[in-house]
């Protein structure tokens, strides 16, 4: 009969012991090789440092042999200038408080004066006293880590300068974007008798060119001409327009000034040059100004633009209305609204484009909008032109973040006549 419950263990220790070697022996050799041939340094130093023990593991690292070391050398005798001043400063002292110390980074030199990166672990053996009697060490080799280091490290610098190159690059994009975008501006408004003139622009992004434009020129016979409109998408694409579209309004002023023809002319250039592929179009305000005794008299058109607001100098303010104002540049024929006032002393006409109607507001980021551009504009002292494109400049910035699109924002005024103030009775 066979049997099936034969002790495992048994049956290997009677085979063991058939071939006349023991199994502790095995054990024992084994604990012994594994010191030798471990994946790690090991080595035992006396409490000066002189090297009592050392493994084939380390020894080979060192490219010397166990008689070269063994009860010859210090520990510290291992390690690079570097790796010796660390040690005495920072390594000795904290194995002395602590009675251990891991994972320390340092450098070991090789019998052929190499350096080779390695983590050491010490600890401090006592006797039954209490009494430090050896520093048993493990050294691992860290040259992979520290080649894995460096190339995070290089990779990092890497990045860093790709970082610092991109950043200098946008500064460059932003600067030139700038001067572009100054180009399609007026350097400067000109200097009108018997008027008051101010205009502001506010980039929402310096990586962007915007399409917002306004100007005010002289058409001579006492009369100049004004105008503030925003072309469609932001880019180069709508730079060119932009720029298109001044200078034909300038050029179609001088031929016939009417409002309306301007806008017109302006219409015929853009959808000839538009009609085919990326439609391109725009909204403006055109209007001529007319100086005479005593007020300003303003004759303009709009097409598909916000209303202008005109300030009056009892601190009223009221919309002149423009319904019907088609978009400048979609059809081949279009119709713009025309419209007419007056300006007195105090009084300000503003123009303005839609980035600022169109704000988002407060914590349900409701649009700003018409009826509270026109309180905040009531609620302003009759103070001209540069107080009120002041105020609104400022009214800009709160918005904050809420106001993410270009904000083109044109003022003309008579100026209210200064008080003299009243003689002082000296006597």
């Amino acid at each position: 009969m066979c049997r099936t419950d034969q002790d495992p263990e048994r049956e290997q220790d009677k085979g063991t012991e058939a071939t006349g070697v023991a199994f502790t022996d095995l054990l024992e050799d084994s604990a012994e090789e594994l010191y030798e041939q471990a994946p790690c340094g090991y080595l035992s130093t006396l409490m000066d440092g002189t090297i009592a023990k050392i493994n084939t593991t380390l020894l080979e690292w060192l490219g010397l042999t166990r008689r070269e070391v063994a009860g010859r050398m210090r520990f510290t005798d291992l390690l690079t200038v570097g790796g010796k001043l660390y040690h005495e400063t920072h390594f000795a002292p904290l194995l002395q408080m602590n009675g251990e110390v891991g994972g320390i980074a340092l450098d070991i030199k090789t019998a052929d004066g190499q350096r080779m990166p390695v983590l050491v672990t010490s600890k401090v053996k006592t006797s039954h006293d209490g009494e430090p009697m050896l520093v048993r060490t493990t050294v691992f080799d860290a040259r992979d880590r520290r080649a894995y280091e460096t190339e995070l490290l290089r990779a990092r610098q890497a990045a860093e300068e790709a970082r610092r190159q991109a950043e200098a690059d946008r500064e460059r994009l932003q600067e030139a974007l700038a001067v572009l975008q100054q180009s399609l501006l007026p350097a400067e408004l000109p200097t009108v008798a018997g008027l008051e003139a101010d205009a502001y622009y506010h980039t929402a992004s310096p990586d962007l060119l915007g399409g917002d434009f306004y100007d005010l020129f002289p058409l001579g016979a006492n009369r100049w001409a004004f105008f503030l409109g925003d072309v469609c998408g932001k880019g180069p694409q709508a730079a060119a327009v932009t720029s298109l579209t001044r200078y034909t309004l300038r050029a179609a002023a001088l031929h016939d000034p009417d409002p309306v023809a301007v806008l017109t002319t302006l219409n015929t250039v853009l959808h000839e040059r538009y009609r085919s592929g990326d439609t391109r179009y725009c909204t403006a305000v055109f209007g001529v100004l007319h100086p005479g005794t005593g007020h300003v008299s303003v004759h303009l058109a709009s097409g598909g633009h916000p209303s202008a607001l005109v300030q009056r100098a009892d601190n009223t303010a009221h919309y002149l209305p423009t319904p019907g104002g088609m978009l400048i540049g979609v059809l081949p024929q279009a119709e713009f609204t025309p419209t007419h006032t007056r300006l007195f002393p105090g009084d300000t006409l503003l123009l303005y484009t839609d980035g600022l109607t169109e704000a988002r507001t407060g914590p349900e980021r409701e649009l700003y909008g018409d009826e509270a551009l026109r309180a905040f504009t009531t609620a302003q002292p009759a103070a001209g032109p540069k107080a009120l494109i002041s105020a609104l400049s400022g009214l800009l910035a709160g918005f904050g973040e809420g106001l993410d699109d270009d904000t083109a924002l044109l003022a003309l005024g008579v100026p209210a006549p200064r008080t003299t103030p009243a003689s002082q009775d000296l006597t």
